[in-house]
């Protein structure tokens, strides 16, 4: 178990706070649809108890998430397919793109124009996830502990990982082990800002400024299709690079 790792899984968001809340639920609660079909039990359902915590992290209204459990233990509630797309952006970076939809034709088209207008590669499915490990992510604020509480907290409650530095701390987990940590840890430390599986990177490729600029085009991009839930990649972007392009 490491204390900390110079590896980041970038991830870039953009827009006004409501616009990124509107869309942070919408989101959860595809999710919360098709964990659900899975049994609304969630003692019972571990992917249904993983979608309820990130929805309660979101602070989500309890209204919007027992509407969703009520249809599902009726049979009703929408249909959507999970379907993942991998590919490269400009600079050799690879990219996930996870996405839930009621119409795959639709979504891989917006997915594959998107790759091209950026100058981006898609590929087939498992041309670029052997380079991730799927994992549990939990994220904790800078605030909450140091650095040293954090790591012993995370130790006792079974982590496989925890890299802080002054934007945070993010602790990793196996799948299997990633409620009972995620639980562990919010009994010690409260509830984590985020918390969920995640596509980690084995390494990263490095960015110079116009390679980045052309690869956040594109993940702006992406993520603004309505159907796409996640967006991983392996980039590494100069904290100077991201800051130009975040002001």
């Amino acid at each position: 178990m490491a204390g900390h790792s110079k590896f980041k899984n970038i991830m870039h968001r953009k827009g006004a706070q409501d616009a990124k809340r509107a869309k942070k639920f919408t989101r959860l609660i595809k999710e919360l649809v098709v964990a659900a079909k899975g049994g609304t039990d969630a003692d019972a359902n571990p992917r249904l108890r993983t979608a309820l915590l990130a929805c309660r992290a979101a602070n989500m209204p309890k209204d919007n998430i027992e509407r969703v459990l009520k249809k599902a233990e009726g049979g009703g509630g929408e249909q959507y397919d999970e379907i993942r797309y991998e590919g490269y952006a400009p600079g050799g970076v690879a990219i996930i793109v996870e996405a839930l939809t009621d119409n795959r034709n639709r979504t891989a088209s917006e997915v594959r124009a998107t790759f091209s207008k950026f100058g981006g590669n898609l590929g087939e499915t498992g041309s670029v996830n052997f380079m991730f490990d799927r994992v549990g992510q939990i994220t904790y604020g800078a605030d909450v502990a140091s650095d040293e509480a954090m790591f012993e907290g995370a130790l006792e409650a079974g982590a496989d990982n925890v890299e802080s530095d002054a934007s945070g701390h993010e602790i990793t987990a196996s799948i299997e082990d990633f409620n009972a940590v995620r639980e562990a840890m919010e009994e010690n430390f409260g509830a984590p800002e985020e918390s969920g599986l995640i596509w980690k990177p084995q390494t990263t490729t490095a960015l110079d400024a116009a390679q980045a600029e052309s690869f956040l085009k594109l993940l702006d991009a992406l993520d603004d299709l309505d159907d796409v839930q996640n967006v991983a990649s392996n980039a590494d972007i100069a904290d100077e690079i991201l800051a130009k392009w975040q002001g």
